[in-house]
Parts: structure tokens; C-alpha cells; sequence
């Protein structure tokens, strides 16, 4: 069970204020909150944790134990510097509103974001990918759903604030486990 607390509270952490995040509640605020947007972003939620979850389940097979806790340190801090670096576009402009092309553009944006990243590498770090899985599942559900439902507060200033302390918080995290597992700490 610690697979799946560590990885939930990591992809929430990584997550809020993500692109997919911004996308849906720009969407909400200009379109209303149409539920059609919500399914699609909990089936590309589904779907990219799932695949996340399967690329980790490859990846454990070749990796000694050792350099597994190395890799899931690595992918904390990438995704702590994700969160603390990059800034997403805020006002994205959707002119079809196709639920087709509201899917590729999550999809495209979540396979390479932090939260997945998160699940790929807490999968392998943790030798658990199917119950990462489960959880960057779980977390990118709540955080579409949070996104959709109270969209007015992802373009607060508080929200990037947010965002950067988690990201630190998360690159802090990857040290102190890098470290441990090397021996310094």
C-alpha cells in the first residue's frame, strides 16, 4: 500500500496547475461545465496512468533493485523541476470545441507531463506498477474533476505559487531519497 498513498500524493502534488489541468478548466470557464469535456478528461487520465503503469512494468523487469530507488529519485525531481520551471499557458483557446481534439491534446500533454512521469517512475522506484498505476489514475481523476468543478481557481496567482512549493517540495523529496539510497544520508 505505501506504492499507492506515495504515488497518489505525488501525482496530486505534480499535477495541480498542470497543462491538462488548465486546458480543462479553461474549457469549463468559457464553455460552461459540459460533461462530455469531464469524460474525456477522466478517460485520457485512465488511459495515460494505464500506459504509464505498463511502460514501468517493462522497465522493472531490467533494472537491479538498487538503481531502481536511483530512477524513482530521478523522476521526482524531473518532475519537481516540471513544476517549478515550466509555467503553462493559461488561456488556451479551443475554436472547434471537439471532444476528438480536446482528447489529442490531453492525451499529447499527459503522456509527457509530471504526473505520469510520476507514475512511471514511482511504479518502477517502488516495484509496484500496477498499483501506481491504479493511483496516477486515481489522482489525475480528482484532478480533472477539481479542474472541471471549480475552474476559476487554477488562474489565481496562489494556484502557480502552489505549484512552485510543490515543485520544490517534490526536487527536496528526490534528494533526500537519492542520497538515502547512495549512502550520504
Amino acid at each position: 500500500m505505501p506504492a499507492f498513498y506515495l504515488t497518489l500524493i505525488a501525482v496530486l502534488l505534480a499535477g495541480f496547475g498542470a497543462r491538462d489541468q488548465l486546458i480543462v478548466a479553461g474549457l469549463s470557464l468559457r464553455q460552461g461545465r459540459r460533461p462530455a469535456v469531464l469524460v474525456v478528461a477522466l478517460l485520457t487520465c485512465i488511459a495515460t496512468a494505464a500506459l504509464a503503469a505498463w511502460a514501468a512494468a517493462l522497465m522493472l523487469e531490467r533494472l537491479p533493485p538498487p538503481a531502481r530507488t536511483i530512477f524513482a529519485a530521478i523522476a521526482l525531481a524531473l518532475a519537481g523541476l516540471e513544476s517549478m520551471i515550466l509555467a503553462p499557458r493559461r488561456d488556451l483557446r479551443e475554436p472547434t470545441n471537439s471532444l476528438g481534439a480536446l482528447a489529442l491534446v490531453l492525451l499529447a500533454g499527459q503522456l509527457t507531463d509530471a504526473a505520469r512521469f510520476l507514475v512511471f517512475g514511482m511504479g518502477v522506484g517502488l516495484a509496484a506498477p500496477s498499483t501506481a498505476g491504479v493511483a496516477g489514475a486515481l489522482g489525475g481523476i480528482v484532478l480533472a474533476t477539481f479542474a472541471w468543478r471549480c475552474p476559476e481557481l487554477l488562474g489565481a496567482p496562489a494556484a502557480r505559487w502552489t505549484r512552485r512549493v510543490t515543485g520544490t517540495v517534490l526536487v527536496l523529496a528526490a534528494l533526500a531519497m537519492g542520497m538515502r539510497q547512495i549512502g550520504i544520508l
